[in-house]
């Protein structure tokens, strides 16, 4: 009985023990997978923080490196500090190799290999050596600020306000220059916190201690520079901001200055207009009013140049301004003389008209060819020769042609030998009658053409070539020309050929007689003239079609 007493209470007191036991373990369970899950958790926002840092600081290193001559720099100075550290270190291995007493045949090969390699390096330092000492100072300092312009005409408030826009345009640009620093300072700030963010989140990666290193280096590097930049900055601003001040009010004096020149030069002027008013009408005598007009001119222009004068003469720079206007007034009265001036500096620049050229001038329908012999300020003296103009128009020649400088601009003027070309195409029609042999007659007047053209077809040919370089000329062709065309009376040969500019008539009179006597000989070829034909017991012929021209292969 005791035993069985014994063995119960036992069992109960395990019983009690070991439900505790099984809940605690129970407990421990659930919490090892609430804290399984929780470190799950937190490794995933670690690893999205991560990927958001990494996403952050990708975006601000484009927006360091991209169109940011700073960064350019700043690398271009880090590569030339790079590559003046390799070089001593390739300096040092030099030197042991080269003390070496005794070298073995590797060991040359390796001198030579670092040699080759130093050559390299200097010649790339070379090319970086602007970043050796104060890489920045180019973009540091501001743009030179050229001398002040002198407002004391009012030609001179132009040149001040081109100057006051320069300024601004300067300002701004180093403005510019000034906010892309400080703002390339911004981004390198905020890249730091990034990178050190990713440190704590990743305490084992050497890349973002690097990285931290390199971009606090960036920053010390830079925060001198920007400091020096705002104090050369507020300097510059300043001075700009003194220089447009002075200049305004040097403008605005100015302006009102020349309001009041211009109201007293207005009134002059409406008392003149009133004067010659008063003389037109109270005056028949167109003599005298034409005297007393050219008068009243002068005076005005003497006042006006009075007026001027006491105006600007309390600076002797400003007599180049007077003159100028005085120049004016000169070129209003005369013209014809200025324009006469103006046409020399033309041909004197120009290199349209030498001396010794053979022209053509038109005047009023009228026909003049002649050499110039002189060419003097205001006219060119032209003296005429025997040309086809004065044997077919002008029957007459010899005379001294005066032609004013100014008719360039408005008249024609022909030149038979510029730019070394003194050779002219001249041409010599004639007819044979319809029964001729009109083939042979053309191939007649090509054979003479181009015996006596010969020296002038090529002199022309080179001279061309040359002129090709200067003109656009697609027709370069010098050959003689033969063409035939059908007329009332007969068919026309044309012939065409090159001769001397200064003796046309010569080989035209020469070719004429040739060919004249070579027709002559001919059985087959008659020359033809306005003619009549009368049929009394025939019927009458059809007359020819006018159709196109005839030619013998020859260029049209």
């Amino acid at each position: 009985m005791i035993k069985v007493l014994l063995f119960s209470a036992l069992f109960f007191t395990t019983l009690v023990f070991a439900i505790p036991q099984v809940e605690q373990n129970s407990t421990i369970s659930t919490t090892e997978e609430q804290s399984s899950s929780a470190d799950q958790a937190d490794t995933l926002n670690k690893t999205q923080k991560i990927q958001e840092l990494l996403t952050k600081k990708e975006n601000l290193d484009k927006e360091i490196i991209d169109n940011n001559i700073w960064s350019k720099i700043y690398s271009n100075y880090h590569i030339y500090i790079e590559f003046k550290k390799d070089k001593a270190v390739l300096d040092d291995q030099i030197n042991i190799l080269d003390n070496k007493y005794k070298r073995t045949e590797k060991e040359n090969e390796a001198l030579e290999i670092l040699k080759n390699k130093r050559s390299v390096l200097i010649g790339k330092l070379q090319l970086l050596k602007e970043y050796e000492t104060d890489p920045f100072k180019k973009f540091l300092t501001p743009p030179v600020i050229e001398e002040v312009p002198s407002v004391g005409n009012p030609i001179a408030v132009i040149s001040a306000i081109s100057y006051q826009e320069k300024l601004k345009s300067d300002e701004e640009e180093y403005h510019s220059r000034y906010e892309s620093l400080e703002a390339i300072m911004e981004k390198m700030k905020e890249k730091k916190k990034v990178v050190e963010e990713l440190l704590l989140l990743d305490a084992n990666t050497t890349k973002y201690s690097q990285e931290l290193l390199d971009i606090k280096d960036k920053i010390k590097t830079f925060a001198p520079v920007l400091e020096i930049f705002k104090t050369t900055q507020n300097v510059h601003t300043k001075k700009i901001d003194e220089i447009k001040l002075n200049l305004q009010s040097d403008i605005k004096r100015e302006l009102e200055k020349t309001m009041n020149l211009g109201a007293i030069i207005l009134f002059f002027i409406l008392f003149l207009l009133f004067v010659k008013y008063l003389v037109r009408r109270y005056m028949s005598d167109n003599d005298r009013f034409y005297t007393i007009n050219k008068a009243l001119n002068a005076t005005f222009f003497t006042a006006l140049v009075f007026i001027l004068l006491f105006a600007y003469i309390e600076n002797v720079n400003y007599l180049v301004t007077i003159l100028g206007f005085a120049s004016a007034g000169i070129a209003i009265a005369m013209k014809d003389w200025f324009m006469s001036i103006m046409g020399w500096l033309t041909i004197m620049f120009g290199g349209a008209i030498h001396v010794g050229d053979r022209v053509k001038f038109v005047r009023d329908g009228v026909e003049y060819v002649g050499d110039i012999v002189d060419i003097s300020m205001l006219r060119m003296t032209m003296h005429e020769d025997v040309t086809l103009t004065t044997y077919t128009t002008n029957r007459r020649t010899g005379r001294m042609i005066f032609i004013p400088n100014n008719f360039i601009f408005t008249d024609m003027i022909a030149n038979y030998s510029h730019a070394g070309l003194k050779t002219v195409w001249d041409g010599i029609d004639f007819v044979v009658t319809f029964d001729s042999d009109f083939k042979k007659a053309a191939s007649i007047a090509k054979e003479i053409t181009k015996k006596y053209s010969k020296g002038y077809t090529d002199i022309t040919r080179k001279q061309l070539n040359k002129l090709r370089s200067q003109y656009h000329i697609k027709n370069t062709a010098v050959e003689p020309r033969i063409l035939t065309f059908i007329e009332p009376y007969g068919i026309k040969i044309s012939a065409w050929y090159l001769t001397n500019a200064y003796a046309t008539l010569t080989l035209r009179s020469t070719i004429s007689a040739e060919i004249i006597l070579r027709i002559q000989a001919e059985e087959g070829i008659s020359l033809a003239f306005p003619t009549q034909s009368i049929y009394v017991d025939k019927n009458v012929p059809k007359p020819l079609p006018e159709g196109p021209t005839l030619f013998d292969g020859e260029n049209k």
